[in-house]
């Protein structure tokens, strides 16, 4: 069990906020932060990983790894962290970035094989894609077989083709590895394709904790689908008036009515769902 219950003062995208969490996370669980940027879902990685202080307590199982006694440096957590940049060694091969965590030489070639890297592990990080290159740097994180992945938005530079690629093999490897995996996402997709939790930050607090589908399938009476967006621009053509709204990666066209059409401005998060063929669409 993963205790934490930190409190720390951070400058969010509307001025000062406190971060507050009190949260215990199982063993094993697969845990994803979502909440719109500035909420203190990245500060919240970095204050488990020692990289950030704060004030509060960690403890995981019966170690205490911050109070006010105690505070454990980096490398004496058990922590893997995947950024976003990935943050390969340049001057070094594949497997040399491997071994530099860890000296083990059947571990770096059962990781590669498992993430059909094998081929290149000789290769350096320049001449590798994007997708690759962020499998190395999976690979890197395990290579200590941490208690605690973390990672903050890894697959976001990827595309979508990539990203079910590399989501797949995220999750074979924290079941094969049993380790418990922390990761930031505003993917809704991937966080139900991963993650058997989800945690919610709004303003350095948790407003939302349930399982991927509790918290992500947010339909009402009798609609079937619901996708949150942003109105990218609201035209007249002819006599109805067309909303279009970026959801995800798709951009998709609304027919409103006059009255909605006033209500509604570019900008706005809104939330589009649909009742049989008939979509409807409703503020934020």
């Amino acid at each position: 069990m993963i205790h934490i219950d930190i409190q720390k003062m951070l400058h969010g995208s509307s001025g000062q906020m406190l971060l507050g969490v009190d949260l215990k996370i199982k063993q094993g669980d697969f845990v994803a932060l979502a909440g719109r940027s500035g909420s203190g879902k990245t500060t919240l990685l970095r204050i488990l990983a020692g990289l950030e202080s704060a004030s509060g307590e960690i403890k995981v199982g019966d170690e205490i790894w911050q109070d006010k006694l105690t505070c454990k440096s980096v490398q004496k957590r058990g922590i893997g962290f995947v950024f976003q940049d990935y943050a390969l060694f340049a001057n070094m091969s594949v497997i040399e970035n491997l071994l530099f965590v860890q000296k083990d030489k059947a571990l770096a070639k059962h990781l590669l094989e498992l993430t059909e890297l094998e081929e290149l592990q000789d290769r350096l990080p320049s001449t590798l894609s994007g997708g690759q290159q962020q499998r190395v740097s999976l690979c890197r994180a395990l290579m200590n077989r941490p208690k605690i992945l973390l990672m903050d938005e890894p697959l976001s530079a990827l595309d979508p083709f990539m990203r079910a690629k590399l989501q797949q093999e995220i999750l074979i490897l924290h079941k094969e590895f049993q380790t418990t995996t922390i990761m930031v996402s505003h993917d809704p997709s991937e966080m139900y394709r991963l993650a058997n939790r989800v945690v919610v930050l709004e303003n350095g607090k948790i407003i939302q904790d349930g399982s991927a589908k509790d918290v992500l399938l947010k339909t009402s009476g009798s609609q079937k689908f619901s996708f949150e967006g942003e109105i990218l621009d609201i035209k007249k053509i002819d006599v109805i008036y067309v909303a279009i709204i970026s959801i995800g990666q798709q951009i998709v066209e609304v027919v409103v009515s006059e009255n909605e059409a006033k209500n509604l401005h570019v900008e706005q998060i809104v939330r589009v769902g649909t009742k049989a063929f008939a979509p409807t669409i409703s503020s934020r």
